[in-house]
């Protein structure tokens, strides 16, 4: 059993942790809510492009943009794999990973060459170790994600799309629930599928300047880069939200660790101080 000197040692090693815990739980809640008002202001712009692309895609159906037509075979994918560029947040990046990992295996069984775009430190570790063809990233984009930075990259796989080196193009991500609950996702993001961009509910004319194909270019590409963007916002609202919840639960069990070493700590205290006393009505028993 150890001695009184290392138990104190020891609770005091645990007190400092849970001040570290308890401190970036805080901090935690505070990006947490900052976040989650990004991510809520970006979904009316998302929502109005959204709108505004399924018109545009449903009004001219003489002209049918790349990324509107579904391949008829699928053999290679390009995946957009969005994680944290940061730990200590619980299963969140675990998850996702988790979810990438069964779809590459399934797909190298099914003969289909994988390329990915990486947006986050862990995801672009996870992908290099997995050994896949990582051709685009972005790292290190902070607490306030800049649709600038998204757009190299992002450019990458559209231009990959519309070039035919991909089939398909998929994205991981993390959406936001609650603060309790998030869930890895993984959604097509081109070809863009009736379900996401929706039917309109009447038909909207248009006269097009220079031309159809052109406007379209340039609308979808911003609707795949809002798509991103978003993405990217509830991932760091999940993020957020994700490592308060595993602070607090590090820092409740710091404190019930402390409780434990105290405990013992008395124990043992109590039992040098019977010893002591047993030792002296011994001694004084003798003489």
């Amino acid at each position: 059993m150890p001695g009184t000197k290392e138990i104190r040692v020891k609770i005091r090693s645990v007190q400092n942790t849970r001040k570290i815990t308890k401190a970036m739980e805080m901090v935690a809640a505070s990006k947490m809510r900052r976040a989650q008002e990004r991510m809520r202001a970006a979904r009316p712009y998302a929502e109005k492009i959204r709108n505004v692309a399924a018109h545009i895609s449903y009004a001219n159906p003489e002209y049918r943009h790349p990324f509107l037509v579904a391949r008829d075979t699928v053999r290679r994918v390009g995946v957009v794999v969005i994680t944290t560029d940061k730990g200590l947040c619980g299963a969140l990046n675990t998850n996702v990973l988790r979810l990438v990992l069964a779809k590459y295996k399934e797909w190298q069984a099914e003969g289909e060459q994988i390329d990915a775009c990486c947006i986050g430190n862990k995801g672009l570790g996870f992908m290099q170790r997995l050994g896949a063809n990582v051709i685009s990233q972005v790292t290190g984009l902070g607490d306030r994600p800049q649709l600038e930075a998204l757009i190299g990259a992002v450019k990458i796989m559209l231009d990959g799309y519309s070039n035919d080196r991909f089939d398909r193009v998929l994205l991981f991500y993390t959406r936001f629930i609650n603060t309790m609950k998030q869930e890895p996702v993984m959604e097509q993001l081109l070809p863009l599928s009736g379900e996401r961009l929706g039917s309109p509910e009447s038909a909207w004319d248009y006269i097009y300047e220079p031309d159809a194909r052109a406007v379209l270019e340039q609308v979808l590409t911003r609707y795949i880069e809002a798509i991103i963007y978003q993405t990217v916002a509830e991932n760091m609202a999940s993020e957020q939200s994700a490592r308060m919840v595993a602070m607090k639960s590090a820092s409740d069990n710091a404190a019930t660790l402390i409780d434990e070493l105290t405990l013992i700590y008395n124990k043992n205290r109590q039992a040098a101080i019977t010893k002591e006393i047993a030792e002296i009505v011994g001694g004084a028993a003798a003489v």
